[in-house]
C-alpha cells in the first residue's frame, strides 16, 4: 500500500476521534454555547488547521502547503457566508439555543460526506475532460456576480423539494420534542421539526458545495488537499457560528469580498489554459480582498454608531417633548422673563 492511502486513512480516523471526543465528551449534554466556549474551539480548529499545514508543507512539499492555505482560507471565508443562512434558518423554526450545536453536528457530519462526493465527481471530471475547468471557472464568476447584487437573504422552506418530498414520505410532529430527531407515537415513527431543521441545513450546504468545490478546484486539483482543506473549514464552522452569531451585522459589505473572491478564482481558472497565477499570489489577492471587505464593514458600522444619537440626547428629547406637551395642555405657550426689584437707595 502506497503512502498517499495511509494518509487517507491517519487523516480520516483523526476527523472520526475529533468527532467522536466532541460529541461524546465535550458535548454530551446538550446546553447553550457561550461565547467564551466557541471563540476557544473556533482558536483550536484553527490551530489544528495551520499545524496540519504545517506537516503538509514539511512532508510534501511548499507550493502543496500553500495550495493548502490558500484553499483552506478560501473554504473558511464562503463557509461564514453560511453563518448568515444558518442564523435565518435557526430564527425561523425557533430552535432552542441548548440544541442547536447538536443540529450542527449533524449538519457537518453530512456536510463531510456530500463535500466528498462533490470532490470526487470534480477532480473525475477534471481529469477526463480539461475543457470543463472553464464550466466551472464561469459558473463562479456568474456566482460571484450574483451574491455581489444580492439582495438580504431569505429563507423559504415552503419552497423546499427535500422537505416536501419528505413530509409525503413520513410525518411531522407539531413541536419539539426536546433534542429528538424522531419520536414514536402509536406505533410509527414521527419526524420532529428538529430534523426539519437539520434537512434545511444539508440542503443548503449542498447548494453552497456547488460554490465552495470548484473554488477550492481553482487552486488546485489535488484531492487529498481540496478534501483536507473543505474538512478543516467545515468542522471550524460549528465553532464560528456561536462566535459570530451576535456579531453578524457587523459584516455589512463581506459578501462583496466573498463575491470578489469568487469572481477572482473564476478568472483563475479560465485563464489556466492560457496562463497560470502562482498560488502564492492567489493567497495574496484572496486575503487583501477579503481583508478590503472586513476593513469596509467595520468603517461603515463605526459611522453608523457616530450618526446614531446617544442615550443621552434621545432622553433629552424625551424630556423636551413631555415639557411641550405639558405647555400645550395649559395653553401656555410664552415664557415670561423674570422680572428683578431694583432697589434705589
Amino acid at each position: 500500500m502506497t503512502a498517499s492511502f495511509w494518509l487517507w486513512i491517519a487523516f480520516s480516523l483523526f476527523v472520526l476521534a475529533m468527532l467522536a471526543l466532541d460529541l461524546g465528551v465535550f458535548h454530551r449534554r446538550s446546553h447553550t454555547i457561550c461565547l467564551k466556549e466557541a471563540l476557544t474551539w473556533s482558536g483550536v480548529w484553527i490551530a489544528l488547521a495551520l499545524l496540519f499545514n504545517a506537516v503538509v508543507w514539511h512532508w510534501r512539499g511548499h507550493d502543496k502547503g500553500l495550495e493548502f492555505l490558500t484553499g483552506y482560507l478560501v473554504e473558511l471565508s464562503l463557509s461564514v457566508d453560511n453563518l448568515f443562512v444558518f442564523l435565518l434558518i435557526f430564527a425561523y423554526f425557533k430552535v432552542s439555543a441548548r440544541y442547536q450545536h447538536k443540529v450542527l453536528f449533524w449538519g457537518v457530519l453530512g456536510a463531510l460526506l456530500m463535500r466528498a462526493v462533490f470532490i470526487a465527481a470534480g477532480v473525475t471530471l477534471l481529469q477526463e475532460f480539461h475543457w470543463i475547468i472553464y464550466v466551472f471557472g464561469a459558473l463562479l464568476v456568474v456566482s460571484g456576480l450574483r451574491t455581489a447584487f444580492e439582495m438580504d437573504k431569505e429563507v423559504h422552506p415552503e419552497k423546499n423539494p427535500v422537505l416536501e418530498l419528505f413530509r409525503r414520505v413520513m410525518p411531522v410532529t407539531a413541536e419539539y420534542h426536546a433534542g429528538r430527531f424522531f419520536v414514536k407515537s402509536d406505533k410509527r415513527w414521527l419526524a420532529t421539526p428538529l430534523f426539519i431543521v437539520l434537512l434545511m441545513l444539508e440542503t443548503t450546504d449542498l447548494v453552497f458545495a456547488t460554490d465552495s468545490v470548484p473554488a477550492v478546484l481553482g487552486i488546485t486539483t489535488d484531492p487529498f488537499i481540496v478534501y483536507t482543506s473543505n474538512v478543516f473549514a467545515i468542522l471550524g464552522l460549528r465553532s464560528m457560528f456561536f462566535a459570530l452569531a451576535g456579531a453578524m451585522k457587523l459584516f455589512a459589505y463581506l459578501h462583496c469580498g466573498l463575491a470578489a473572491v469568487l469572481v477572482f478564482v473564476g478568472a483563475k481558472m479560465v485563464l489556466a489554459g492560457f496562463y497560470k497565477i502562482p498560488t502564492l499570489t492567489s493567497l495574496l489577492v484572496i486575503v487583501g480582498l477579503l481583508a478590503v471587505a472586513v476593513m469596509a464593514s467595520l468603517l461603515h458600522t463605526v459611522r453608523r454608531k457616530r450618526r446614531r444619537p446617544s442615550r443621552k440626547s434621545l432622553r433629552a428629547m424625551e424630556k423636551r417633548c413631555w415639557l411641550f406637551c405639558q405647555l400645550r395642555r395649559t395653553k401656555n405657550y410664552s415664557i415670561k422673563p423674570k422680572t428683578q426689584k431694583m432697589s434705589h437707595g
